[in-house]
């Protein structure tokens, strides 16, 4: 069953982890202060300043820190401060039982994808996709878009994303609803074949990613497409894909390789989103029921607490 968070209040604490890569410590500090403006207290995890190679800390002490948020009934959200890589290497290992029993808002994107598959898919728990603190919030050029859409937080109410936030391109036309999935396509490809892997049997599949060459891409929709998750999906929903450009004179365009998919899922779908690894970054409710209307140009999604 769907299982939508309860809302911020003033006076709420804030826990912050770091369930993937070291985050950028100075970027982190300085968002802390958009955190208080929003008049909310933080509580940041034992080992978010940890470092072990390309993680931050061990495994074992991610998984404390993503536990411990959840356990404690004084933090009434948490924020990831990045990500980079290490969440799949946790997921096995995470009480979703617990999480069920203590829902509460969770914010990421980029390698957080991971999570935000398993815990709705193991608990239907409504996850937020979004910048967080180091990677975005606590940088000095931050757009101020990317931080009004932390005030979905505190009422609800619908995302409704068109033309006028950024020029979309109708792929395929048509009309589309269904729970909203997905994020970084190098994260969801990564779920195939596990306990994980993504559901998108008639959700609106929205996909992004960064620093990957068009033949990256390709393997990875490619992948999407023979496991039929593309099939299976209601409409197609392209985010920003920053600097996925070819490193090699022969090579098809990113605009090729997403044109071949969404022509062979032959599902309504549209690009320009500003979802993903750029700015302004739009945050949205992963879970909850959306509408996409290429005629319109606009994609209207439900909101993500209660």
């Amino acid at each position: 069953m769907l299982m939508k968070p309860q809302r911020l209040r003033k006076g709420d604490a804030i826990g912050i982890i770091a369930p993937a890569s070291p985050p950028n410590q100075e970027n982190l500090k300085r968002s802390l202060s958009f955190l208080e403006e929003l008049g909310l207290e933080v509580k940041i995890g034992n080992h978010v300043y940890d470092q072990y190679g390309y993680l931050a800390g061990n495994d074992e002490d991610r998984l404390i820190d993503l536990h411990s948020m959840f356990m404690d009934k004084e933090v009434k959200a948490i924020i990831c401060a990045g990500g980079g890589y290490g969440t799949g290497r946790i997921a096995s290992n995470i009480d979703y039982e617990m999480i069920k029993h203590n829902p509460k808002i969770f914010w990421g994107y980029s390698d957080i994808t991971f999570l935000h598959t398993a815990i709705h898919g193991q608990t239907g728990l409504v996850t937020f996709h979004g910048p967080m603190l180091a990677s975005d919030i606590g940088k000095e050029d931050v757009h101020p878009l990317s931080k009004e859409y932390f005030k979905q937080l505190f009422e609800p109410t619908s995302i409704q994303y068109t033309n006028e936030i950024s020029p979309l391109e109708t792929l395929i036309e048509g009309e589309a609803n269904g729970r909203i999935t997905g994020g970084n396509l190098s994260l969801i490809a990564s779920t195939i074949g596990t306990p994980f892997e993504i559901d998108t049997k008639g959700a609106l599949l929205l996909i992004e990613d960064i620093n990957e060459e068009p033949r990256s891409i390709d393997r990875m929709l490619n992948q999407l497409h023979m496991a039929g998750k593309l099939y299976d999906a209601a409409g197609l929903i392209i985010g920003d894909f920053n600097n996925c450009v070819p490193e090699r004179e022969l090579s098809l365009s990113l605009d090729e390789v997403i044109d071949h998919y969404t022509q062979l899922a032959n599902k309504p779908a549209m690009k320009g989103f500003k979802f993903g690894h750029c700015s302004p970054h739009v945050s949205i409710p992963l879970g909850v029921q959306a509408e996409m209307n290429t005629e319109k140009k606009q994609l209207i999604i439900g909101s993500g607490i209660q």
